[in-house]
């Protein structure tokens, strides 16, 4: 039996990371082989295209290179991990996915979204995740997180977190665009609750997959 697909999407400072842990330790004590991994990110190439894509440098990746770099990592990732994971039978995690795209490359940077999604069918060769988790936050909290992260870890802000207020207002409005045109696919929730709830309605959402 194929696995499931799960993807978590929203703004920076929604808690991603944190409970795509903490759904995959959930998935787990269900008797679940879980995958965990990250776009961009995944596997040894993806990681260094990672880095490219968002980090500070004198000479910083186009619009559209930055998409084609972005594309690059997930056509590895899916390739190498995310695709040999499903024909298994495990559970895949995934910290971001096309849907970043669409959103930040899309609704923030002003690229057509039908022309990333052509693209995106490429790389993919079709691939969609079985349920998304759309993580939402308001502009004002997120910057709120991102302050506190950066003050606790002594590191600013990379590239895409620091791209201005107008930009992250365009990419939430494009997350809510792409859930209300996927409402079977797509689970928003607030994630300015307290972890504890934010992650108990996680667990609910994807106890559909389990049924």
């Amino acid at each position: 039996m194929r696995g499931r697909f799960i993807t978590f999407e929203g703004p920076e400072g929604g808690g991603k990371s944190t409970h795509v842990q903490a759904l995959s330790e959930w998935l787990k004590s269900q008797g679940k082989t879980v995958v965990v991994t990250r776009e961009p990110g995944g596997t040894r190439l993806a990681e260094l295209i990672r880095g490219l894509v968002r980090d500070e440098m004198d000479d910083p990746p186009v619009t559209r290179c930055e998409v084609l770099l972005f594309l690059a990592a997930r056509a590895q990732v899916v390739s190498q991990v995310i695709r040999p994971a499903l024909a298994r039978g495990d559970w895949v995690v995934c910290d971001r996915f096309s849907d970043s795209t669409f959103a930040y490359q899309g609704y923030g940077r002003g690229i057509d979204v039908q022309l990333l999604k052509n693209f995106n069918d490429f790389v993919t060769e079709g691939l969609m995740p079985d349920m998304t988790i759309l993580l939402d936050v308001p502009p004002e909290v997120s910057r709120e997180r991102l302050a506190a992260r950066q003050a606790a870890t002594s590191a600013a802000g990379d590239r895409i977190e620091t791209a201005g207020e107008m930009f992250h207002r365009r990419l939430r409005e494009g997350f809510f665009e792409l859930a209300h045109a996927e409402p079977k696919r797509f689970v928003v929730i607030d994630a300015a609750q307290p972890i504890e709830r934010v992650s108990a309605a996680v667990q609910t959402a994807v106890r559909r997959l389990l049924a």
